[in-house]
């Protein structure tokens, strides 16, 4: 069966709740220096944008982390249903020391460039390239990426 799960990726409850709040944290005191002791106008609306943008990543980081990634024999697409890259357009994966890769992930190259995407601590495409991982175990990605590979090598 085509829609058959083999193997699924989720983010580590652990490494999401840390993330999260470490990125939280850095918002609220950037914030909390700007406001308490204001430094020159310039500096303190730098400081207030760099707080609000750490506390917007960390809500994306929250939202993204809360679906997980599927891989069945035709596509690998996250729990939601958005397809990542269909299998037969896959070329490589690559899960080696120095692939530009996610933490505890891997990289796939897919041979037609498709928009980018980012749900920051699960996986992004960059134009032919996508990075799985991140706030991921590393064992489920490393599962995934060795069956990910013997499919693509059985084409």
């Amino acid at each position: 069966m085509q829609d058959e799960v083999l193997a699924t990726i989720e983010a580590s409850s652990p490494r999401r709740v840390a993330g999260v709040a470490m990125l939280g944290s850095v918002g609220v005191l950037v914030i909390y220096v700007a406001l308490a002791s204001p430094p020159e106008l310039v500096w303190q609306v730098f400081l207030l944008a760099v707080g609000a943008s750490s506390l917007w990543l960390a809500h994306r980081v929250w939202m993204a982390t809360q679906d997980r990634i599927e891989l069945t024999a035709s596509e690998l697409r996250t729990g939601s249903g958005q397809v990542i890259a269909r299998v037969d357009e896959i070329e490589a994966v690559d899960r080696g020391v120095f692939a530009f890769k996610p933490s505890n992930g891997f990289l796939v190259r897919t041979r037609k460039k498709a928009g980018n995407v980012w749900a920051p601590g699960l996986w992004w495409r960059l134009g032919r390239r996508v990075g799985v991982g991140g706030m991921t175990a590393s064992a489920e990605a490393k599962f995934m990426s060795e069956i990910l590979s013997a499919m693509v090598l059985q084409r």
